[in-house]
């Protein structure tokens, strides 16, 4: 049970800007657990999102509403998965043989790609939830998008190979196999509780996560932790646009 607990609050401070005041080891069980947990995470941290904007939705116009939730969740986070989005446009807009992608991806500094591909998965997660928000649809389907993401992450961590043997995604990787993919499943089990387009969506998370892991290993044998982030930004503005598509057809 300590190996669980621990593993908990190590997802929320690898994943959040929540405070932890808590000093946790890290070994192989509280790692493992920390990976499981990565999708639990994703529905603390969008039930919080989701809760700001029931509280204030009376309050402010659909336009700020929406300004406000993508603030949260980039807040939340602490901007961590959109700096891994930032460093692999870098790398990749680079059009650069792989070692000097990998040198791109490793320089602190952000360059035009990385900026130009922040602004464009901003405006378009905006446009999404001003979108979903103007139709008059409630926020339940928000905390699985955040926990689907991380779903996502996980998968890439266990099935996908490491890029090189270093670096955090090569260290997490370590310990975990494929039962651990499936107990992140079980968080995700409240899905049917709090939304009922939830299958829809683990369906269509599928592709997304094919099609990102093959284009990973083509362009750098593999994944390191910014490969990761990037895949949870894009699996996040993935799942939105399905939302949206769900609720387009649904209503006509």
């Amino acid at each position: 049970m300590h190996a669980v607990m621990h593993g908990f609050l190590l997802a929320l401070q690898f994943l959040s800007r929540l405070p932890v005041p808590v000093e946790c080891p890290w070994n192989a069980d509280t790692s493992r657990w920390a990976v499981r947990c990565y999708p639990l995470v994703g529905l603390l941290l969008g039930g919080i999102v989701a809760l700001a904007g029931v509280l204030l939705q009376e309050t402010l116009p659909t336009p700020m509403m929406a300004l406000l939730l993508l603030s949260v969740w980039v807040v939340l986070s602490g901007g961590l998965h959109l700096d891994g989005w930032m460093d692999v446009a870098d790398a990749v807009g680079s059009n650069a043989p792989l070692e000097k992608r990998w040198a791109i991806m490793k320089d602190p500094h952000v360059g035009s790609f990385g900026i130009l591909a922040l602004v464009f998965l901003l405006l378009w997660k905006g446009a999404l939830l001003l979108a979903l928000l103007d139709a008059g649809i409630g926020l339940a389907w928000l905390p699985l998008v955040v926990a689907l993401a991380r779903l996502g992450a996980v998968a890439l961590l266990v099935l996908a190979p490491a890029a090189r043997s270093e670096g955090l995604a090569w260290a997490w990787k370590q310990y975990l196999g494929q039962r651990d993919l499936l107990w992140s499943l079980v968080p995700l089990l409240i899905g049917f509780l709090l939304w009922p387009g939830w299958p829809w969506l683990l369906v269509a998370l599928a592709p997304f996560l094919i099609g990102y892991g093959l284009w990973a290993r083509r362009a750098f044998n593999g994944i390191n932790g910014d490969i990761v982030g990037a895949a949870i930004e894009g699996g996040e503005l993935w799942l939105l646009l399905n939302v949206w598509l769900w609720y387009s057809f649904a209503t006509g």
